[in-house]
């Protein structure tokens, strides 16, 4: 099994969640105009992990980038070179006072993890003491790399060429954040949260192929469908993971307009779709909001 680094795990989070649950000719896009008044904001879904096969991106992103003076994303990834946050994060992810999967987990389910686990050369035991989000997270990396679609997405993409070009990068989330969110991911109900998971690996690939598609070619009912529908079976996850994040973000956008600089936000693109996504919170408080085509 190849080594899974700190930026996969993080860039691979909402992708995780998001799974567990013919491109058109002259198609809209992801990415979004927000305005009030004579303000603008742009808004862009992204992808955390894409095929190098899958560029160059839409035109409209890298447009978008060209007049935008900022961009916004969910956080900042850790440098791994970062002993220290190594060690936070390994504490983070793992159940305390001697804790096991085997203590959560149903027999039954348990050795269908193993086996699943054993798939990809791991043995479940070097992970047993792992908490269930960490170990969806890693469920989902290794699916990627057997299917050869892994790859840095569109928020390091973007990350790398605002440093290159010396823009500005600001953020909605600390690494602190984002890492108490997936430590926190299923406890307390472990057994149906692995067996999603599970579940929901076997049409991975397909299920990526398709949120590409969709993605590329902006459509908002089928994004809903791939990313926000399946998570409804698991209300505490979807609120944690999207709505929660979402109001959260409201009053930093808020704040963008005004200001001298234009901010292109990049956020993963399940936070864009449904009747509970940014785009909608911002649409209910008079905001004019319009696809970039």
């Amino acid at each position: 099994m190849k080594k899974i680094t700190m930026n996969k795990l993080f860039t691979t989070v909402t992708l995780c969640a998001g799974l567990l649950f013919a491109n058109a000719v002259n198609a809209e896009s992801s990415v979004w105009k927000v305005s009030k008044d004579n303000d603008v904001v742009y808004i862009g879904g992204t992808i955390h992990i894409l095929p190098v096969s899958e560029f160059p991106l839409p035109t409209e992103f890298t447009d978008v980038y060209k007049i935008t003076d900022a961009i916004v994303l969910e956080t900042t990834l850790p440098d791994p070179t970062d002993t220290k946050f190594q060690m936070q994060m390994m504490k983070k992810m793992s159940y305390s006072n001697g804790k096991k999967l085997t203590d959560v987990l149903s027999k039954k389910t348990y050795k269908q993890l193993s086996e699943y686990i054993t798939g990809f050369g791991a043995n479940l035991n070097d992970l047993s003491a792992f908490k269930p989000g960490f170990v969806a997270a890693m469920m989902a990396m290794m699916e990627a790399q057997r299917s050869h679609i892994s790859g840095d997405g569109v928020d390091a993409y973007f990350n790398q060429l605002a440093v290159k070009n010396n823009k500005a990068i600001e953020y909605f989330e600390t690494m602190e954040f984002q890492l108490d969110m997936l430590s926190n991911m299923g406890l307390g109900d472990e057994e149906s949260f692995i067996k999603s998971n599970l579940s929901q690996m076997k049409d991975f690939k397909s299920m990526f192929d398709q949120l590409i598609k969709a993605w590329r070619a902006g459509d908002d009912k089928k994004l809903a469908e791939l990313v926000i529908e399946p998570m409804k079976d698991d209300p505490k996850t979807l609120k944690s993971l999207i709505t929660d994040r979402n109001e959260n973000w409201i009053p930093h956008i808020e704040k963008m307009f005004g200001d001298k600089d234009k901010e292109f936000v990049l956020v993963g693109v399940g936070h864009l779709v449904g009747d509970q996504s940014v785009l909608a919170l911002l649409k209910a408080k008079g905001y004019k909001v319009e696809k970039v085509k």
